[in-house]
């Protein structure tokens, strides 16, 4: 089970957020786990709620002015129905608002981390949900080399030496961009998205065979490299002989999908052949999803216009 503790996520956005530590310190090895990314109704981090709470409540401006307007019985009866709650981690008080007294105590009585941020609680909220959902995420290793055409993540598939990297390099030539050669890792940080990026020992490089390991970055400057990508279509490359190549239905149109992490990932079968210009084929097929995505699907549309043609040359005879 992929999780974190309160200490590790005070680390890591402590400069962006100037958290301070104010109680709880006790608790700061309390864990956010990744189950929390998929349960229905309770999230990972959010404002002040009673009823379907946080793992970590965030306390902003409005929040902070709703507690000060209770009576003192009232406002402990409040924030001891918060604290006792088992689905609580973390309290942050956001916008730098003066940490109620009563809070701080319950807070390390009970060793529950109690933050505070002179940042917007909006801000809080947004950065927090970010770093959860990607360092709690569901990740795996995939083969292929991935890229950023037409500002699309790509990840071209086949056989080790069916000239996944040659293909790479002349996108590259072309202006698009190099996430990770050989090895990619991937990770989904949403229900229906996939981001993928490049393990640090490989980023930059990709190797050509009768070359050697180029550095992209060197070679081809800053543009030519992306950090990662969203997931969003595979292209397949497939050597086909004369007579699978014939037979291929020229006006299929079932999509093909790919899954990946419970995430399904729309696939495109390309056939290897003497003589095709496949980074051409790539950016075709790039553009052809982009369309596909919009509902617009030049196969379909082709056939419909060839039984309109049909239909109303019948008519005439």
């Amino acid at each position: 089970m992929r999780h974190v503790s309160i200490a590790r996520v005070f680390q890591d956005n402590q400069p962006r957020l100037d958290l301070r530590w104010e109680a709880g310190l006790d608790g700061r090895e309390r864990t956010l786990e990744a189950e929390m990314l998929i349960k229905p109704i309770m999230g990972q981090v959010g404002h002040l709620n009673f009823i379907h709470p946080f793992a970590i409540q965030v306390l902003g401006v409005a929040e902070m002015d709703y507690l000060s307007s209770l009576d003192n019985t009232t406002l402990q009866e409040a924030l001891s129905r918060l604290l006792n709650n088992s689905e609580l981690t973390a309290v942050i008080v956001a916008n730098d608002r003066p940490v109620p007294p009563y809070l701080q105590i319950q807070c390390d009585t009970l060793a529950i981390p109690l933050l505070s941020s002179p940042q917007p609680s909006p801000h809080i909220v947004d950065v927090l949900w970010y770093y959860l959902s990607r360092i709690l995420a569901e990740e795996t290793t995939l083969h292929g080399v991935f890229l950023d055409v037409l500002d699309t993540g790509v990840l071209l598939t086949g056989a080790s030496t069916i000239g996944k990297s040659e293909l790479a390099l002349e996108l590259i030539t072309r202006g698009h961009g190099l996430i990770a050669d050989d090895m990619v890792t991937v990770a989904r940080i949403s229900p229906d998205t996939i981001e993928g990026r490049c393990p640090t020992m490989l980023k930059d490089f990709l190797e050509v065979r009768g070359i050697g390991v180029l550095n992209i970055r060197t070679i081809f400057g800053e543009t030519a490299v992306r950090p990662q990508k969203t997931l969003s279509l595979i292209v397949h490359l497939e050597r086909y002989t004369e007579e699978q190549f014939a037979e291929i239905d020229r006006l299929s149109t079932t999509a093909i999908f790919q899954e990946i992490l419970k995430v399904s990932v729309r696939k495109v079968m390309l056939p290897v052949a003497a003589g095709r210009n496949l980074a051409v084929l790539v950016e075709a097929a790039v553009r052809n999803h982009l369309l596909q995505t919009r509902g617009i699907d030049s196969t379909n549309e082709f056939i419909e216009r060839q039984q309109s043609w049909m239909a109303n040359a019948n008519d005439n005879l």
